[in-house]
């Protein structure tokens, strides 16, 4: 039985300033560091084999201060993009209040958490299912399916897609999924089985 931990990164600087994100590459704020060490104390009794992330900064990171923290940076990692943030097309770098006020709450909140409806130029979360479905079965399930701890150090909508992906939700379940940064999402995955942990142990 593998252990498969999911990690969003810490608060990044465009979460603080309440903008889409996106593709875009930025960094943690000092919050954001704060919650990935705090993250690593959570995974200092869990001994992981390998550490998957995605190529924008805020994800990887978040896995390597975290991975400082409990005292395991030696963990092999794996950096792609296919486990990279949604693309949030026209609206990337805009805020999310001066768009509710120009294109009104329930526009804003279809192009946030409606499963196939895609922003502007943008994905919906149907479409990062199908990328990121893909990358998991080829790349993680295998190690978890040899009962290695594997963590994956994201994104929001990317996480979202994996608890479809595991079928811990559907696509009309999934907007009740929260995700909160830096707050490690532990499962024992057991076969087709896969069941939520409090933590580590």
């Amino acid at each position: 039985m593998g252990t498969l931990v999911l990690l969003r990164h810490g608060q990044s600087v465009w979460n603080m300033e309440n903008r889409f994100t996106g593709f875009t590459d930025v960094d943690l704020s000092d919050v954001g560091v704060a919650e990935a060490k705090a993250a690593g104390e959570k995974l200092k009794t869990l001994p992981l084999d390998h550490v998957f992330t995605s190529t924008l900064k805020r994800a990887y990171h978040t896995a390597e201060l975290a991975l400082a923290a409990a005292g395991q940076s030696a963990v092999a990692q794996t950096r792609h993009d296919d486990l990279r943030e949604r693309d949030y097309g026209d609206l990337t770098g805009l805020n999310k209040d001066d768009m509710r006020q120009k294109y009104g709450e329930e526009q804003v909140h279809i192009w946030r958490r409606s499963y196939d409806v895609q922003p502007p130029n943008g994905e919906s979360l149907k479409d990062v299912v199908a990328r990121v479905e893909p990358y998991y079965q080829a790349n993680i399930a295998p190690l978890l399916k040899d009962g290695k701890n594997v963590l994956v150090a994201a994104h929001g909508n990317t996480l979202r897609a994996m608890l479809i992906i595991l079928g811990l939700h559907t696509p009309e379940t999934i907007n009740n999924a929260e995700i909160a940064t830096g707050d490690p999402l532990f499962f024992s995955v057991d076969g087709a089985t896969v069941t939520q942990k409090e933590a580590a142990a």
